[in-house]
């Protein structure tokens, strides 16, 4: 039985480095320290981050800044190799043997700073993925103490029963925000519900921010009333969103900036009324409920 607590709303890194923000190790503390003063005390990696660099550089950040490794919780990955400089692999490709999701949990710990992650997620389905591997790794992996819990990223319902039937699924990354919606209607959900996964949205906000189509336009006009209404902005309305649905979604927050993560907390404390969620819903959709 999964026993692990993660925050209402968790960090994600994978801008925090090379591939975005570029953030150096006192500019990494900071906002370490930010999120952890602001409730958000768990951490989302992946080995690949920044071409392996995140990890590494979040690790040295944590270990400068004095916060207790047991008041934080770290989630990374493995599965997922990319081209990158200083490795040897020539395309992209996952690997799910034994000996690679055992060697790449070590190098989070060490990447990390610790001795053991709360959360290892398999990154992405493989095809060529054994479920009785894959389970005889994590059964190994716990039983030394180097993860408390196990989950999924991207995976489809059948795809999670597969692995389910040989090891415990507590979590599964999957996209859900208001413009990616599919989760709650084409039954995700419901089989999480059932079977006790906690669902983790990797980009709670969707594309409202980052598309100008009919859609987001439909949405940031009905955002406009709303924020007026409640008197917040419209990410934490979008946020707000995502954590009222029953399957207890926790969305991945990935901004760096201050005064939007000191804001955050604001979204778990909001109760959306039911007519206001389902506006939301249908200007996504275009139309009314069915």
């Amino acid at each position: 039985m999964n026993t692990t607590t993660l925050s209402p709303i968790i960090a994600g890194t994978m801008n925090w480095g090379i591939w975005d923000k570029n953030l150096n190790q006192k500019e990494m503390e900071n906002i370490l320290h930010v999120c952890f003063e602001n409730k958000i005390t768990t951490f989302d990696h992946a080995p690949i981050y920044g071409s392996y660099t995140t990890e590494a550089a979040f690790g040295n950040a944590f270990a400068s800044s004095a916060i207790a490794r047991e008041k934080i919780q770290l989630i990374s990955k493995c599965g997922i190799e990319i081209v990158a400089q200083n490795r040897p692999t020539t395309i992209k490709h996952y690997d799910y043997s034994k000996a690679h999701i055992i060697r790449s949990v070590e190098q989070s710990l060490s990447n990390l700073k610790t001795d053991y992650l709360d959360v290892l997620l398999l990154h992405r389905p493989s095809p060529l993925m054994q479920a009785d591997t894959i389970a005889e790794a994590v059964e190994q992996l716990k039983s030394e103490g180097k993860i408390h819990a196990f989950g999924l990223s991207n995976f489809t319902n059948s795809q999670t029963e597969l692995i389910r039937q040989k090891t415990a699924v507590s979590y599964n990354q999957v996209p859900f925000s208001a413009t990616n919606f599919e989760p709650m209607i084409d039954g995700s959900f419901d089989y999480m519900q059932n079977n006790q996964i906690r669902p983790i949205s990797g980009n709670p906000l969707g594309s409202v921010f980052r598309q100008d189509i009919p859609q987001t336009r439909r949405l940031k006009n009905l955002l406009a009333t709303l924020v007026s209404k409640y008197h917040l902005g419209s990410d934490t309305l979008l946020l707000a969103w995502v954590l009222q649905h029953p399957a207890k979604v926790i969305p991945i927050a990935g901004t760096v900036n201050i005064a939007r993560i000191q804001s955050l907390h604001k979204a778990v404390a909001l109760t959306l009324d039911p007519e206001d969620w389902f506006a939301i819903w249908s200007e996504s959709m275009g139309h009314e409920v069915p």
